[in-house]
């Protein structure tokens, strides 16, 4: 008799609440041990491969690859086949989330999310799945997985489940490399017949009516809806029975919003779905924008001795096999102009109405993605000498280029440098990291004129700009912390002072 049991998309960072399944590592009919990966999932902080707590032979994959998955939801049913056991509280291993295993990818532990009966799916399925998973056989509950673990109940079907379609496009570069781009060539096609020039994006339309259309033979695209934001309504299909219906225009058609209204997309244009990394970045920029009082100062400062120092530690033996950039002078900089003002690596507590100062400097370093800006940060970086600080800034980058920085890594932070420079650009207004007081943007290095000993000199220089909560830092401390900064890159021989 089979014993068959699912697994739940479990909250594999800090409060996440959905995932993409980017590939599955199995297949229908494969056997799988314990803590064998079983998914490859992109959150909204970094991807992920799933280990499965379960031993025994997959019997159902329950999304396709490009699906977006709510925390809590089944996403696989295995058949223990009377044999297989659910894994301990700790999988082999370490058992800490973020361990990165033999792949580079980042293995969770399992069952992690919401203790919630209900689970909101929004695949891109077929009827015929959907089917096929309402008359699947009832699912035991889940056994017991020792002391101090606990998991939440599992659904058999998940019959109450809301389903929304998932638009993710065809023009992917790479498994997870790159945003989904898409167009209106490359958009799955409406549940009716594809009309050409309008049959890739999806009519509005409540299910009730699309399948009444469908009954009916009433191909959808080529309607205008008469009901709010364009929604095609039965009157508008009955209409169309009648032959009095309006056609839809052949170049625009409405689309379903965020705000529940329709806009028009012309030919051509391209969508990029929110989810993922940028997702999580604009709503967190959101929030920090609307909550803390930003300030931004301004400093220009001539580093030519840091650049020229910079030459010589690059020649030193300690520091090959390192890089040494100017972020790395910057980031010192940073971190020994915090030690004299503490205040600066401070958080606001709404809920307590306290200023948390922070013992330790988490420096965040803003990275550019693949998948979006993200903000991985070194800990406790103002215990590390230079060349450690070098090695730990590389490492840090590099990982979250690759899309492989753990979820520990991305949270905790406590003061952030975005390096604009790499861009060639001067300067600009950094938002805040959500939870920090202060971020600090590097701009260009470039060979200028400037009055260097009472004459004209090309010199190397710099803009730096930081912005501030000014409920933590009033603009005397602001100010202060931003000249230290601007002094130590000057003359890097001032850190002796420090």
């Amino acid at each position: 008799m089979p014993d068959l049991r699912q697994f739940k998309l479990p909250d594999v960072g800090e409060g996440l609440t959905e995932g993409e399944i980017l590939s599955w590592l199995v297949a229908v009919g494969d056997t799988v041990t314990v803590n064998q990966p079983l998914c490859e999932v992109e959150t909204a902080k970094a991807a992920v491969e799933l280990p499965s707590p379960f031993a025994g032979t997959v019997t159902e994959l329950l999304y396709e690859p490009g699906t977006t998955v709510d925390v809590g939801a089944p996403i696989i049913t295995i058949d223990l086949g009377g044999e297989g056991a659910p894994a301990a509280a700790e999988p082999a291993g370490s058992g800490l989330i973020g361990e990165t295993n033999a792949n580079g990818r980042t293995a969770v532990l399992v069952g992690y999310g919401p203790k919630s009966t209900e689970a909101t799916r929004r695949p891109r399925r077929s009827g015929a799945g959907a089917a096929a998973r309402a008359t699947a056989p009832q699912v035991l509950p889940e056994a017991d997985y020792g002391s101090g673990s606990e998991r939440p109940p599992l659904l058999a079907t998940a019959p109450d489940a809301t389903v929304k379609p998932v638009r993710h496009g065809g023009l992917e570069t790479g498994r997870a490399a790159e945003a989904h781009v898409t167009t209106a060539d490359t958009l799955p096609a409406p549940t009716t017949s594809p009309v050409s020039g309008r049959g890739a994006l999806r009519p509005l339309a409540k299910p009730p009516v699309r399948k009444y259309a469908k009954d009916a033979g009433v191909d959808l695209s080529t309607l205008s809806g008469s009901g709010p934001g364009g929604v095609i309504t039965r009157a508008d299909v009955d209409a169309a029975l009648a032959g009095t219906a309006p056609v839809a225009d052949d170049r625009t058609f409405a689309r379903e919003t965020a705000g529940g209204f329709a806009r028009e997309s012309a030919v051509g244009d391209q969508r990029i779905p929110i989810k993922g990394v940028r997702k999580h970045t604009a709503a967190a920029m959101v929030a920090s924008a609307f909550t803390a009082p930003h300030v931004t100062e301004f400093l220009t400062v001539d580093v030519t001795r840091v650049m020229k120092l910079r030459e010589r530690l690059a020649a030193r033996p300690e520091f090959a096999g390192v890089k040494v950039s100017p972020l790395l002078f910057v980031a010192k900089a940073l971190l020994l102009a915090a030690q004299r003002h503490p205040m600066v690596n401070s958080s606001w507590d709404e809920a307590a109405q306290e200023i948390v100062v922070h013992g330790a400097v988490n420096l965040g370093i803003a990275a550019a993605t693949p998948r979006g800006l993200v903000v991985p940060n070194v800990k406790d970086a103002g215990r590390l000498s230079l060349v450690e600080l070098a090695g730990a800034l590389a490492e840090l980058t590099a990982t979250a280029r690759a899309g492989r920085t753990p979820p520990a890594d991305m949270s905790g932070g406590t003061i952030t440098i975005t390096n604009v420079g790499v861009f060639g650009v001067d300067t600009g207004t950094p938002i805040l990291n959500p939870g920090e007081s202060a971020i600090l943007a590097f701009g260009a290095v470039r060979a200028m004129p400037w009055v260097h000993k009472g004459r004209i000199r090309v010199r190397q220089v710099t803009q730096l700009a930081l912005s501030f909560d000014h409920r933590i830092i009033d603009g005397e401390l602001g100010s202060r912390f931003l000249a230290d900064v601007g002094a130590l890159l000057h003359d890097p021989g001032t850190a002796l002072a420090f």
